[in-house]
């Protein structure tokens, strides 16, 4: 699968793994937020396709795997720990 065509298929598997958290989720539904978790899970599944540098000849369906595991798991980590440090960097009254 060329690499451009393969960058597509998981940010869309990003996206599309954000937007039904989203959906899914009790949390009120902004334009700002939509937009967020959009571009968070597309970049977060982008990672991967690092799994392509050292095994060139992945099938893609294992690609496909990886990149909604790190679009599930990933996402939820990573908004956990920024949630974290802006909690631990806001001034104590």
């Amino acid at each position: 699968m060329p690499y451009r065509e393969t960058s597509a298929w998981l940010a869309f598997i990003g996206a599309a793994i954000a937007l039904a958290k989203l959906l899914n989720s009790e949390e009120k539904i902004t334009l700002r937020t939509l937009i967020g978790r959009i571009i968070l899970g597309s970049a977060v599944s982008q990672v991967a396709g690092v799994a392509l540098l050292h095994f060139d000849d992945m099938h893609p369906l294992a690609l496909v795997g990886i990149a909604c595991a790190l679009g599930i798991a990933g996402f939820t980590v990573i908004e956990i720990a920024v949630k974290h440090w802006l909690i631990k960097k806001e001034p104590k009254e």
